[in-house]
């Protein structure tokens, strides 16, 4: 799993009449992070192998430390044991108890993973790299951005020249002819939405798409994409162990549902919730504008419903936000329809969230039509935004006949999706890309870039393909959107989570 921590550390607290007093944060363990020397010996002379992906693990000085642009400090380079840790909420009172508290998330040993940036030594010859960047899965915003900043940093900051797109997703590596890339190609890519290289869903046949890379001599791999994309990323990866070959292997966690796990945030998400306002501000434009309007809304959002909730807070217009992780019903005491008839008798209009992957269950389908899958094996869902709407009607003319009502509809997934990003989001994109690049230039594999409480580090895909991010609707922020919509439960039982005054954030593991 990992390795101890070296020595704990103890902080002081101050309390609010400003006396002070100290707590030792719980012990964390360490991440290993693979590396090519896990399974390739090292050079004696310093130099590479003439094959670009075989043979020996060149040890070589960082070029950084001659690019006239840096001029590296000596605090510029990551030192090897600098970690980020996956938790940094304590409680100090639980902390410094003798009692059983291991139970307790906020006391349990947590994981560090390497903190993420240039190192002093790197494990490629610049000269030798042939580098390939594939994005797969839909669309979402920023792909070009990466893709972009992947190549000028390659380029510009290590003199990396051979770089290749691989248009078509994974099944382009054995089905299509590589795209070369420089920083001219791609100087504006940043501007479009969409993805240039062309991107597909399925099409991941391991042993076609290995042969190919070592077809091609690529020795560099970075592959941006979604949680399929990343297991299949994974699963390269260890293909690449077992043939023993001088390939790095990173992912660029792809996905605007923002529902990769460990990291804070998945690129495009931003952009996303962003875009989501409009359609949100002209459905309460109609709604309010109609008598007994009800605006309905479906956002983006399979399994987790973090751009319905974001969306929902951003808005305050939203009067209803419907998540997967949540159950509701229709009719009856507690349902969705009996809120609505409230909202519609106080304010004569409402305005409904819906992520797209909420209320399947409420939908009939027969068993073939539960089984059917998209070419990446996710489960095609069925459309609830036209359910809800249909069901609406139904309601409201068994409830309210001959009275007028109007349900507007609006389904922005592609508007969504397809658009630039944003300039958070941009920036986002050039820590990722160079995140990566320094990662693997240092012989690091098999990995992920990403912020950690705001810290970048590098995570094993392993983790990432094994881990969701998940809207806990026991937590804080969906207690805030419930404030905010002043929404029912819709008949879930509650718990009440109270914050002690000696939970506390630690400042020094917050950059």
């Amino acid at each position: 799993m990992g390795s101890p921590a070296p020595d704990q550390v103890t902080t002081t607290t101050a309390n609010c009449t400003g006396e002070t007093s100290s707590f030792t944060p719980p012990s964390f363990t360490v991440r290993n992070l693979p590396h090519l020397s896990d399974y390739l010996p090292p050079t004696d002379n310093h130099t590479g192998s003439s094959d670009h992906i075989s043979g020996a693990l060149p040890s070589l000085r960082n070029p950084i430390d001659s690019n006239p642009y840096y001029r590296p400090s000596s605090t510029f380079y990551i030192s090897p044991s600098d970690v980020v840790l996956s938790s940094i909420l304590f409680d100090t009172t639980i902390a410094n108890s003798n009692s059983d508290s291991t139970h307790d998330v906020r006391v349990a040993s947590p994981l560090a993973y390497l903190r993420a940036g240039p190192r002093r030594v790197i494990n490629f010859d610049p000269a030798m790299v042939r580098a390939a960047i594939v994005t797969c899965g839909g669309l979402c915003p920023w792909s070009n951005t990466v893709i972009r900043e992947l190549v000028v940093g390659l380029n510009e900051l290590y003199g990396v020249k051979d770089i290749y797109g691989i248009p078509m997703g994974y099944r382009g590596f054995y089905s299509a002819d590589p795209i070369k890339l420089d920083p001219d190609s791609v100087h504006d890519w940043h501007k479009k939405g969409g993805t240039m290289l062309m991107t597909t869903r399925g099409g991941f046949d391991l042993e076609k798409i290995v042969d190919a890379i070592v077809k091609h001599g690529y020795n560099q791999l970075y592959v941006i994409g979604g949680d399929g994309t990343m297991r299949g990323a994974l699963d390269i990866f260890k293909e690449f162990k077992r043939r023993k070959l001088r390939i790095s292997i990173t992912g660029v966690p792809k996905t605007v549902d923002n529902d990769i796990g460990i990291i804070d945030r998945s690129f495009g998400f931003d952009t996303a919730v962003e875009v989501a306002q409009q359609a949100i501000s002209a459905a309460h434009t109609e709604a309010e504008s109609a008598v007994n309007g009800i605006g309905l809304v479906k956002l983006m959002g399979r399994s987790t419903g973090h751009i319905a909730l974001y969306a929902t807070l951003s808005s305050r217009d939203v009067d209803c936000c419907l998540i997967p992780e949540m159950n509701f019903h229709l009719y009856g005491k507690g349902g969705l329809f009996e809120f609505i008839d409230q909202r519609l008798k106080q304010k004569r209009h409402t305005v409904i969230v819906v992520a797209e992957g909420a209320g399947q269950e409420l939908i009939a389908r027969t068993e073939s039509e539960t089984l059917e899958r998209d070419p990446s094996g996710n489960p095609l869902f069925a459309d609830i935004g036209v359910y809800l709407k249909k069901e609406f009607k139904k309601w409201w003319d068994q409830a309210h006949p001959g009275e007028l009502f109007t349900v507007k509809y609006i389904d922005p997934t592609y508007m969504i999706r397809a658009v630039p990003a944003n300039a958070s989001d941009n920036l986002y994109c050039t820590l990722l890309a160079h995140s990566a690049i320094h990662g693997v230039m240092a012989g690091y594999t098999g990995f992920v870039s990403g912020p950690i409480n705001r810290n970048y580090g590098y995570i094993p895909l392993e983790d990432i393909a094994t881990t969701k991010n998940v809207v806990d609707t026991k937590d804080h922020t969906w207690a805030w959107v419930r404030s905010v919509t002043n929404q029912p439960d819709f008949g879930i039982s509650e718990e009440v989570v109270i914050v002690s005054d000696s939970q506390f954030v630690c400042d020094s593991c917050i950059s």
